[in-house]
């Protein structure tokens, strides 16, 4: 068994072609919205690199049109596993950019739809995060990080002590306003993105991602636009304080 899947998202943003672009197809772009740390060697035959904690692909490079199109993808494991990207982005007449982003792959045997489903709500967050970059951001770079919170074997519960820590009466929505005393001092921000996994909350210079991940535990993965942050093992006592 297992099962294969394609997913096709889409928005439009006022951006050029080029800084999307420089968004999708360089390692400091892609860094900047995207998870881990990344690197490009550009080009037809070239590759798309990430290191997030022990997780470190070399995906190559299977088209390769600057301004227009870019894929590359994992090749497939013996189980047939696998994940690739495309990125069709097309410019309009009235300076906008049409960005579509197509997520394929296949997840092997019969346990795959919590995997999928993780994997679905993951990357929801990654496309909000790339849509907030160049619309709030672009052009920027990010100092990024991961910090690994405590096990959360009860979600539920994890997220409610979340939503508390970030001075929330609840799991918020799109939208809302948050205020909350982070390691680098008082946040005052907006809620971008959110579903039952993650949530994002966007400030004049970060953006602060919670996600559950395997095992369940909680990942805080922040991306900041000025030098303006207390780093990995701040944020890992912050959750630590916060959510054991």
């Amino acid at each position: 068994m297992g099962h294969k899947f394609e997913n096709t998202d889409e928005f439009t943003v006022d951006a050029t072609p080029e800084q999307v672009w420089d968004a999708i197809a360089t390692g400091p772009g892609i860094t900047s919205w995207f998870m881990g740390r990344n690197e490009v060697s550009p080009g037809p035959g070239g590759s798309v690199s990430t290191l997030f904690g022990q997780y470190a692909p070399v995906q190559p490079i299977t088209a390769w049109e600057p301004g227009k199109r870019l894929a590359y993808g994992e090749q497939p494991d013996e189980d047939g596993r696998f994940i690739a990207y495309e990125f069709l982005v097309e410019g309009r007449d009235s300076g906008s950019t049409v960005v579509r982003m197509v997520t394929s792959g296949f997840l092997p045997g019969d346990d795959w739809a919590d995997e999928f489903d993780m994997m679905s709500k993951g990357g929801a967050m990654f496309f909000a995060t790339l849509a907030t970059y160049l619309r709030h951001y672009a052009g920027r770079r990010a100092a990024a990080f991961t910090a690994f919170g405590p096990p959360a074997p009860d979600w539920a519960a994890t997220r409610d002590r979340l939503a508390t820590a970030l001075g929330l009466p609840g799991w918020p929505s799109a939208g809302d306003a948050v205020r909350f005393d982070a390691p680098e001092g008082p946040v005052e921000g907006t809620v971008y993105a959110v579903n039952d996994d993650t949530l994002g909350i966007r400030t004049p210079d970060a953006m602060y991602r919670f996600m559950k991940s395997f095992g369940p535990s909680i990942l805080a993965m922040h991306l900041f636009y000025t030098d303006d942050h207390a780093g990995e093992p701040a944020w890992q006592q912050w959750l630590t304080t916060h959510l054991s």
